[in-house]
């Protein structure tokens, strides 16, 4: 692999990189910030924990767009496996191949029913093969088995992949890449040695006023305001699933759109399923409706 990266980063300090972001209507504080700088300028993977609609998705996205280059989503879940990750065989067109071989038609035109033209990119491989051109964004972590986790360790390591009827695929620069986990379970120590590390929490009131603000510019500033109040209250609930800035800007054009210009009961008890995604939630804010509205932030 090479030791020196193919161009410079467009960012010439932390403060860039926020103003970037900010111009894809992304708020990173001054730690996120920093880290993503560091991970960037220093090669390294930047792993993502938080619970969940905290905004790690999003930073990959703003990541991107700030950079020019392709988003590569690779979403685990639980059973995800190397080959779904990383490339499989086009078994169609292979065997669309045995027949015209087998007719005696176009047989000098298949070289190798292994060949690369046979070969089906998943995102890993896709990611290697497109290097500084692309951030490779590997989503919810944390829902894979640790058999996988193993193997994407390995796969970060040494940004490359073996495949046995192709040989050795390696990235000249490797890919921007982002990690995420909800945290539903620990993820490897060996992992997060491999990896810059930070921690998104919910944002302040303040700063989630901010972000609606960013997100939905249409909302008016006094009812952000209100929704944001609103949201820090229903956190301090026993919900099942905290709401993340995500239903907090959902709520706001909700609220909008019906016209409405201050968050009172009504208003919120008829709108409660745009912030809240489970039933106990809901009835459990239906009934501290006064607490939740509050002064109206």
């Amino acid at each position: 692999m090479s030791t020196d990266p193919p161009s410079t980063l467009p960012f010439a300090s932390i403060d860039d990189l926020q103003e970037a972001l900010r111009r894809q209507a992304y708020l990173a504080d001054r730690p996120l910030a920093t880290a993503i700088y560091l991970a960037l300028s220093l090669n390294k993977p930047l792993l993502l924990e938080g619970e969940a609609g905290v905004g790690k998705t999003e930073v990959a996205k703003a990541l991107a767009s700030s950079l020019d280059r392709d988003l590569i989503r690779l979403q685990c879940y639980e059973g995800i496996d190397a080959s779904q990750a990383l490339y499989e065989w086009n078994y169609s067109r292979q065997l669309i191949a045995i027949r015209a071989m087998q007719g005696g038609e176009a047989e000098e035109h298949v070289d190798d029913l292994f060949g690369p033209q046979f070969l089906v990119e998943r995102p890993l491989l896709a990611a290697l093969r497109a290097g500084p051109k692309a951030v490779l964004l590997v989503d919810e972590l944390d829902r894979a088995d640790d058999e996988f986790e193993a193997f994407l360790l390995e796969v970060l390591s040494e940004f490359s992949v073996t495949i046995p009827e192709l040989g050795r695929i390696a990235a000249e620069w490797p890919p921007a890449v982002i990690v995420t986990s909800n945290r539903t379970r620990e993820l490897h120590d060996a992992l997060k040695r491999r990896c810059l590390y930070h921690w998104i929490d919910h944002p302040g009131l303040e700063r989630e006023i901010e972000i609606i603000g960013v997100r939905a510019p249409e909302v008016a500033e006094s009812l952000a305001r209100q929704v944001a109040g609103a949201v820090a209250r229903l956190r301090q609930l026993d919900v099942a699933k905290r709401p993340g800035v995500a239903e907090s800007i959902d709520w706001a054009n909700a609220l909008s759109f019906l016209g409405v210009e201050h968050l009172d009961g009504q208003a919120a008890g008829a709108t409660l399923g745009t912030v809240l995604k489970d039933h106990d939630d809901i009835e459990l804010a239906r009934a501290s409706l006064g607490q939740v509205v509050g002064s109206g932030g």
